[in-house]
């Protein structure tokens, strides 16, 4: 009961520290790339944070309060460096448009399918044909052709202008696409296949026999852009517009994949904070407001909870103490500082761990943020965490295993 009176003094004390400038939309996007900035300072993107915070920020408001990241591609190419990455505003598959296909689309009706379209049957599942003369061999690959050009004229029955699928496409159906001027694009991977399906409002199709129960997918324009070395597709002006691609540049893909990490984790408190748009102070400053609101609660508690409600302040003051060992400054004497200046009344102090030694600064001044939502959740899963663990009255211990001797 003692910890329960100390998370909820905590909890509404955090709750009366909180801002929604939702309302004011320059005001909130400082705090979207605050929050951004916070979240990059430890990570790999450290030295470019507040590039990569404004780029989060871009990338997620143009979601429009979705916290679906699905919308949000992100792809990476070895080559320059951190800061050469950029936000793009369509969807850019990792594909090459086919042979003597048009680089270009406009008004584009795509359909994406998952068929297959090749004509080796035979060599495919190892079966065996006679023949008595190599006219017969013939008439089997001619059947064969017929076959795929039936397909294709299926396909071309849809109307559409650009033909996505998820297998390979052999030569004599890409040459039939090329024919009737449709581009066609094979062997997509199957999540880009999927998200393009989902930005374009298209639906995945196996089979073609009818048209009218086939949901297309629409975009303003396709077109072939070349990043770094390689060959890419970009859809523009999808069907959902808050889709966008994030390229990522970088030397290694070691680099590379340790920033798609980081920035996923700025994208995912980012999304959350949209939807829940309320923010606290970070440096240590929220959980000392909180830790001073429990030290208050517990002058009202007698017995033992007393000492459940001190425990709690105490773990709470433990926060700021662990920020400032691991920037390697005198923890002890910063946090009797911080805890000085919060309980005298100065709300906004936190942690300063960029200058030389540390020191005592306002949060909102330095912009230093963090999400209400997640910190609150914080609070009250390592709260209910702790309650769990009090309740155990006894741990059962299993015996070791018997290992027999050899």
């Amino acid at each position: 009961e003692g910890f329960r009176i100390a998370s909820n003094a905590a909890l509404k004390a955090l709750e009366e520290q909180a801002v929604d400038n939702s309302k004011n939309t320059d005001r909130f996007r400082e705090d979207l790339v605050a929050i951004a900035r916070t979240t990059l300072s430890s990570k790999v993107l450290s030295q470019d944070r507040d590039y990569f915070a404004n780029l989060a920020t871009d990338a997620v408001l143009r979601m429009q309060g979705s916290t679906d990241l699905t919308h949000i591609q992100v792809i990476k190419k070895p080559g320059g460096k951190l800061s050469d990455s950029y936000l793009d505003p369509g969807f850019i598959l990792d594909k090459k448009f086919g042979v003597n296909q048009p680089k270009r689309v406009e008004n584009a009706k795509i359909l994406v399918a998952n068929t297959s379209m090749d004509t080796d049957k035979v060599k495919i599942f190892g079966a065996r044909v006679k023949v008595e003369s190599t006219g017969k061999l013939a008439e089997l690959e001619k059947a064969e052709r017929e076959k795929m050009k039936n397909k294709v004229e299926r396909i071309k029955g849809h109307g559409i202008n650009c033909f996505v699928n998820r297998q390979l496409i052999y030569n004599w159906p890409e040459q039939l696409f090329s024919d009737a001027g449709i581009s066609s694009i094979e062997h997509a991977d199957f999540d880009g296949v999927e998200r393009l399906a989902l930005v374009t409002g298209a639906e995945i199709t196996s089979t073609f026999d009818h048209p009218e129960h086939v949901k297309l997918g629409h975009c303003d324009l396709i077109e072939e852009v070349i990043i770094g070395e390689d060959s890419l597709i970009r859809f523009s002006g999808v069907a959902a517009g808050r889709a966008c691609t994030i390229v990522l540049r970088g030397a290694t893909e070691q680099l590379l994949d340790e920033a798609e990490r980081s920035l996923h984790d700025a994208l995912a408190v980012l999304s959350q904070t949209v939807g829940s748009p309320k923010v606290t102070l970070g440096g240590g400053c929220a959980e000392m407001v909180m830790a001073k609101a429990v030290d208050q609660a517990a002058q009202n508690v007698a017995g033992k909870k007393a000492l459940a409600v001190d425990s709690f302040a105490k773990a709470l003051r433990q926060l700021p103490t662990i920020l400032a060992d691991n920037a390697g400054l005198d923890s002890s004497d910063l946090v009797a500082r911080l805890r000085k200046a919060v309980y005298g009344g100065m709300s906004n102090s936190g942690l300063d761990l960029m200058t030389p030694g540390g020191g005592i600064t306002d949060m909102r001044e330095l912009g230093v943020v963090e999400s209400y939502k997640l910190k609150r959740a914080v609070v009250s899963s390592a709260s209910e965490a702790a309650e769990l663990l009090l309740r155990v009255d006894n741990i059962i211990r299993a015996a070791p295993r018997q290992r027999q001797a050899m």
